[in-house]
């Protein structure tokens, strides 16, 4: 074990008890991850199983009666069709609302931390020795200390899907125009002129909640959702009592923390665009938009991120904003400038050969891009477009 740093493992209600101390560690981490928060953590068990939850705490301890913690990853043990029926741990525990499998790692014992994590799982003859990170950023001081703690205990880190997600990066003397200007390239005048065209058609207004604020909201994002396509379909969340049961744990948990926020757009007083985000440190997260779909006309999502962009640069904005966005999407629909590589990846904890977890992993990679290459010749057979 690294020297200094001891690493524990908690079950949900432990950790629960570290928000404080985890809120701190948020303040110095080389990249927060809110999803490995215990608010998150705690909400997740709407969804997962608790025996299912694996939370793994780095502490240095500089004397005998103190310690830091100095890392944290939270797993759930998983054994389907996405391990090749292998058991596997995989991060984050609800990857359909969250989007990083990042550990958090305090900034000045990032190494240590990653690689007593790393030394953990490898020692561990209880614990499953592949992870499933599906939503892993490839670049970044974070991913940079884990592939090295990977490196030292012999560990390799397959990928498999890979794909761009837009995020901003503010510079120190960004404006709103200036920033904006920049991420947008010679599209920012239509943009602009989109923008403005709104406001034309009546009282354009941004009204940001946070805490308890945005706690209060939730039912009318929950509501808007409900009432297009995802609502017609049954996926939105307010169809599926499970997941309503999970994103209103998660927002009260949230609130009390101070890391919920909820944005909302409206066009003469009325809720057109809200998007619901969480934050922990320096970083924000975007998990979930709804718009009025009978406004459409209005590009009311991209709308939002415009007003959105534009309260954060009338105050401070956050060092790095994540958009959430999943593998498919179009980058340059997205007003946040700065580009972060993902991957759907597999770690083989210690040496050894590929098992089930890789194959598996490469197998959906694969299937997904033959039905992706069938829907493409299908949609060109309907448009009577030649193949390319």
């Amino acid at each position: 074990m690294s020297t200094g740093i001891v690493v524990r493992r908690l079950d949900p209600t432990a950790y629960a008890e570290l928000g404080p101390v985890f809120a701190e560690l948020a303040r110095h981490a080389l990249e927060p991850n809110p999803h490995m928060a215990p608010a998150a953590v705690s909400a997740a068990t709407a969804l997962v199983p608790e025996e299912e939850v694996v939370v793994l705490c780095a502490w240095y301890s500089e004397a005998l009666d103190f310690e830091q913690l100095v890392g944290i990853w939270a797993f759930r043990r998983v054994k389907g069709w996405r391990s090749g029926f292998s058991d596997a741990l995989a991060a984050p525990l609800v990857p359909l609302y969250e989007v990083s499998s990042l550990p958090v790692l305090d900034r000045d014992h990032a190494a240590e931390a990653a690689r007593a994590l790393m030394r953990y799982l490898l020692a561990s003859r209880d614990l499953p020795h592949r992870l499933l990170l599906p939503l892993l950023p490839l670049d970044g001081p974070c991913y940079a200390a884990l592939a090295e703690a990977c490196r030292q205990t012999g560990s390799a880190i397959s990928t498999y899907e890979r794909w761009i997600r837009p995020v901003m990066i503010p510079r120190p003397d960004d404006s709103f125009e200036a920033y904006l200007r920049r991420a947008l390239g010679s599209s920012y005048k239509k943009r602009m002129q989109q923008f403005r065209a709104v406001a034309k058609q009546g009282a354009l207004t941004f009204r940001r909640n946070r805490g308890r604020g945005a706690l209060e909201a939730l039912d009318a994002f929950l509501a808007m959702e409900a009432s297009g396509w995802k609502g017609e379909e049954g996926t939105a969340i307010a169809c599926l009592p499970a997941d309503t049961a999970y994103i209103r744990r998660l927002a009260e948990l949230c609130a009390a923390d101070d890391m919920l926020l909820i944005d909302t757009l409206l066009l003469d007083g009325q809720a057109i665009a809200m998007g619901l985000l969480i934050e922990s440190g320096s970083r924000r997260h975007f998990l979930k938009i709804a718009y009025d779909e009978t406004q459409s006309r209005h590009s009311p999502g991209r709308t939002l991120a415009i007003a959105m962009l534009q309260a954060d640069f009338n105050g401070t904005p956050p060092a790095f904003f994540d958009s959430g966005a999943g593998e498919g999407v179009d980058a340059g629909t997205y007003v946040w400038g700065e580009r972060r590589e993902m991957a759907n990846a597999v770690i083989r904890v210690g040496p050894g050969r590929p098992g089930l977890a890789q194959i598996a992993a490469f197998g959906r990679m694969w299937l997904r891009r033959l039905r992706d290459a069938a829907r493409a010749r299908s949609a060109r057979a309907a448009s009577g477009r030649p193949p390319a």
